[in-house]
């Protein structure tokens, strides 16, 4: 069984055909927020998820397997209950006393979504608020859980870019010999014939 543990940070940027091959992994919140998983790839293939203790993923995320291939994360649609009222006052007083509960809620312009609570639908209904239930992907906001990304002047910054070059490396096969100058080497995806891809990440300098 392979292991997924290291999530890429999403400050480096992967070649489109890769992420568009990469075989997907869909989860609910719950199982998103938890380093310790026996899962299942989209495919079919049983995978163990084992991540840094607070890591919560997200919709897009790209994980690294221990043989150095890549997954994607796909936020499943669950239960949840989608929040709107018809002034900005009663929609905040909706988040802060979903706050004063420590409840986990996704936050949009218009908006708040939260998992479904038939407890909360009645609390936010009083209060004023409309109250929807529908399934849908739920990404909660991250910053009371730790979101598990870096940016580019942390200091794993250096071992997130060895990461990526390592999945450019094993994944950049030629289908046919080149000779040095047949190319040039700007960001581009050559044609099905060619079938790989160059400058899979930014030059680090960018980042500082």
């Amino acid at each position: 069984m392979r292991t997924l543990d290291k999530l890429l940070a999403p400050h480096l940027k992967i070649a489109p055909v890769l992420v568009k091959r990469a075989p997907t992994l869909t989860l609910a919140f719950d199982e998103r927020r938890k380093s310790r998983l026996a899962a299942t790839l989209d495919h079919g293939e049983p995978i163990a998820l084992l991540l840094p203790r607070g890591t919560v993923l997200r919709d897009g995320d790209l994980l690294i397997a221990d043989d150095g291939a890549l997954v994607r994360v796909v936020a499943a649609p669950e239960a949840v209950l989608v929040v709107r009222a018809q002034d900005g006052l009663t929609l905040t007083r909706a988040a802060y006393h979903l706050g004063n509960r420590h409840t986990p809620v996704e936050v949009g312009v218009d908006y708040l979504k939260l998992e479904y609570d038939p407890v909360l639908a009645d609390m936010l209904r009083r209060l004023g608020a409309m109250v929807e239930q529908l399934q849908m992907p739920f990404q909660p906001e991250a910053g009371a859980y730790g979101g598990g990304h870096k940016h580019g002047h942390d200091e794993t910054f250096a071992e997130d870019y060895a990461l990526a070059q390592q999945v450019f490396r094993e994944h950049h096969v030629h289908d046919h010999p080149h000779s040095p100058h047949d190319h040039d080497h700007h960001d581009h995806v050559h044609g099905e014939s060619c079938d790989h891809v160059h400058h899979l990440t930014r030059s680090p300098r960018a980042h500082r």
